[in-house]
């Protein structure tokens, strides 16, 4: 019986991983050419090609998308091994791909990195940022961090933290325009939207008691980040739902309000999630267990 081409597999899995042959390469510390052998070698062995390429793109063909996940599977299965098998008396090496929502990101998980990298110097981390939800699998991350409520998928999820949100607004507008009092006030008040919540056009509010009012927002800004409602916000333009870890600083400092204390969006937690299959390279490991006890330690998720 001839044993697969491991070594081949392996090199497959770090290209439809990365993208890119040359960044396979380089995360291999190999030559571009030992990758386009070992991939050519595979291609020869299984009698089909594994990816459509040009010289401005790389994309899986039918047979790489259905060979890629077994294949990150059978890689991570390896790495592990080798990890056990030296008792950990090696370092995690290697490039963990991250991705995290973009406000969020750079407030809370950048500002966590340095002392990650500089207590692991032969790891690096590739951050993707973006507001939108992002397909770990598809995307060929390691590793990402959602706020929301998660809907049933083949990802693994670790539930890190209750992520509170409020209704808040600049002292300026306040005095303006009033505070309001029930949520169906707001369809008199300037509100500003994030785009991609749940359902953008509709508010939804939830008192003690379980006594649910959907307010219908309008008003002179939607975007989609958080971070770009914030100049807005300050200035009294209008009210907005923003995460307590974007209000941390403005609360304190007074420079915004809550509204209508007695309601609260619907509650939404911080998740940590990995594609599926076990076990998980060291690498990957290393920086989930760090982020984990990290973030749950933040002042604004207590």
């Amino acid at each position: 019986m001839k044993l697969p081409d491991f070594e081949a597999w392996g090199v497959f899995a770090k290209v439809a991983e990365s993208g890119s042959f040359g960044q396979a390469a380089r995360d291999l510390a190999v030559s571009p050419g030992t990758v386009s052998k070992a991939v050519a070698r595979l291609e020869a062995r299984i009698g089909a090609r594994l990816f459509h390429r040009t010289s401005r793109r790389l994309a899986l063909t039918e047979a790489g998308l259905a060979a890629r996940d077994a294949a990150a599977r059978l890689l991570a299965e390896g790495e592990a091994a080798e990890t056990q098998a030296s008792a950990g008396a090696a370092a995690p090496r290697g490039r963990v791909r991250l991705a995290a929502p973009m406000s969020f990101g750079v407030m809370h998980v950048a500002p966590l990195l340095p002392d990650f990298l500089a207590a692991h110097p032969g790891l690096t981390i590739d951050l993707h940022l973006s507001d939108a939800v992002i397909d770990l699998i598809g995307g060929g991350f390691d590793l990402g961090l959602r706020i929301a409520a998660l809907p049933d998928s083949s990802l693994r999820a670790r539930r890190l933290c209750t992520v509170h949100r409020s209704l808040v607004a600049a002292p300026a507008y306040l005095a303006a325009h009033g505070r309001p009092a029930h949520p169906r006030d707001l369809a008199h008040h300037a509100c500003l939207g994030y785009a991609y919540l749940p359902s953008p056009d509709r508010w939804r509010f939830l008192a003690p008691d379980g006594t649910e009012a959907v307010a219908v927002p309008g008003g002179p800004l939607r975007a989609n980040n958080a971070d770009a409602l914030a100049p807005a916000l300050r200035a009294g333009l209008g009210l907005a739902v923003q995460p307590d870890f974007m209000l941390w600083d403005d609360l304190a400092m007074g420079r915004l309000e809550r509204v209508l204390p007695g309601w609260s969006p619907p509650p939404i937690a911080l998740h940590l999630v990995t594609p599926p299959g076990d076990p998980r390279p060291a690498r990957v490991t290393a920086l989930a267990e760090y982020l984990a006890r990290a973030l749950s330690a933040a002042p604004w998720a207590q």
